[in-house]
């Protein structure tokens, strides 16, 4: 058990390891949150061109 406890507390610099993780997962979250919402919002517009393209064709 000693032995998770000193892993977890980095040799002192768990103050500032265990921030910069979860500050790091956040971003990458956002991120991720970020990129889903602009690649539904392309593909919506992309079938709407599509769609539009297509009736002015036909």
């Amino acid at each position: 058990m000693d032995a998770i406890l000193n892993y977890l507390n980095m040799d002192g610099y768990a103050a500032w390891v265990w921030p910069a993780y979860g500050l790091a997962t956040v971003a990458l979250v956002g991120i991720l949150v970020q990129t889903r919402r602009t690649l539904k919002t392309r593909e919506r517009e992309f079938e709407t061109l599509k769609s539009s393209r297509r009736g002015g064709q036909a």
